[in-house]
């Protein structure tokens, strides 16, 4: 069975908990919504390409990729609200940077910094959740966390296309990205109990190596590192390339950004909403079960949707491969959380960087995939990494809150 510490017994951590958490999660979206849907008009202001402009979300997964790491070690040293807070900090220092950028090496090199702060966000947040909340409570907190990711998205997208359109894209680094991480920073602190409790000194005073040694050496843990590398790398299918696939393949191509722009609010929307449905089912039938459901299933959907001729099927297969992703996302979080109770911030920093790690590995394959062949290989090839993700999470990992 899971370790429910005594934390878990204390006060309500209080009535602003979940939505600081909600919204930190939400505080490392806005620069991505901005690169995603400006991608073109940054690399037109320093002279590149969108292939050259580009690497600088390479930079993004491999500072989160390094830093999610280093995580691990932080997370036992120091409170999870302080490394949290910096995080965003951080992001905020990147908008800023991003802003007074003059060339493109400054621009990458800033840009990374977001992905510092996200690597501290990320599993911060989610830590918390396991610190002081009861189990029965977290995997719907979850849920609202994860929704936050995608409402950033779902919000941010016409928000960032219309700033853009008025004044250019770094008035939106000024207007939205670093007011929402300055207004997040500002609740975390107002929000979130300023004492991680007993467990939390206790342990940091303990080797930092160990916290990896535990991890590492757990089956259930290591499979849930595995499987959370493998679904990212499938779930670029839908994050990275989908637009452009019915964009190229089935859109008409007059008019054809408006209708990308309605495909991205309704696909955050559903995923968004599936992540809260998740933490309805949770309790009832179990993280594991859903787990394996919801991967599975998004898997299938993101392999088929890239196969199908008719613009509405293939929209409606990709929809509810977001829907799933969302419910997965979800589920994956909740179980990994439980897997090492003792070094929930090393195993949820681990889980960082092994999300971003799969992340960078589905958009470089997914682009030499096009490259050398398709979209339907491309969904073929990276969707079955989703498939061998849940047969990993099936027969290798456990719940421990179940005997």
């Amino acid at each position: 069975m899971s370790d429910d510490s005594p934390l878990s017994e204390k006060r309500s951590p209080g009535r602003l908990f979940l939505p600081s958490l909600t919204f930190s999660y939400f505080a490392t979206g806005p620069i991505g919504v901005l690169t995603g849907l400006l991608l073109i008009d940054i690399g037109v202001t320093f002279g590149c390409d969108v292939g050259v402009m580009g690497q600088i979300n390479t930079g993004y997964y491999v500072a989160a990729v390094i830093f999610g790491l280093f995580m691990g070690v932080l997370s036992v040293r120091f409170r999870h609200k302080s490394l949290l807070m910096v995080g965003l900090l951080f992001i905020g220092i990147s908008g800023l940077g991003c802003y007074l950028a003059s060339n493109f090496n400054l621009m990458l090199i800033l840009y990374s910094l977001s992905g510092v702060g996200m690597a501290m966000v990320s599993p911060m947040a989610i830590s918390l959740i396991g610190e002081h909340l009861p189990l029965e409570k977290r995997g719907n907190a979850i849920g609202w966390i994860i929704a936050g990711g995608s409402l950033s998205y779902f919000i941010g997208a016409p928000i960032t296309g219309f700033i853009a359109s008025l004044w250019g894209w770094r008035i939106v680094l000024l207007g939205f990205v670093i007011p929402v991480s300055l207004a997040s920073l500002l609740l975390t602190f107002v929000g979130l109990p300023s004492a991680s409790g007993s467990l939390q000194l206790e342990l940091s005073k303990g080797t930092y190596l160990g916290s990896f040694k535990e991890v590492l050496s757990n089956r259930s843990a290591v499979a849930c590192l595995v499987g959370s590398i493998l679904r990212s790398i499938a779930w670029m299918v839908i994050l990275v390339y989908g637009i452009s696939f019915f964009r190229q393949r089935l859109l008409p191509p007059k008019g054809s950004e408006g209708s990308a722009s309605v495909i991205i609010l309704v696909a955050a929307l559903l995923y968004t909403l599936g992540s809260l449905v998740c933490g309805r089912f949770l309790n009832r039938f179990g993280r594991k079960p859903l787990t394996v459901l919801t991967v599975l299933l998004s898997a299938i959907f993101t392999i088929v949707f890239t196969s199908v001729p008719n613009l509405w099927l293939s929209l409606a297969l990709n929809f509810l491969g977001c829907w799933f992703g969302g419910m997965g996302a979800s589920a994956v979080s909740s179980l990994t959380l439980e897997q090492v109770p003792k070094f929930r911030g090393t195993m949820m920093s681990i889980n960082s960087a092994a999300m971003n790690l799969g992340s960078a590995l589905g958009a470089a394959l997914g682009g030499l995939t096009l490259v050398l062949f398709d979209y339907e290989v491309l969904g073929l090839a990276l969707g079955a990494m989703g498939v061998v993700a849940a047969i990993v999470f099936q027969t290798l990992s456990v719940d421990p809150t179940r005997t």
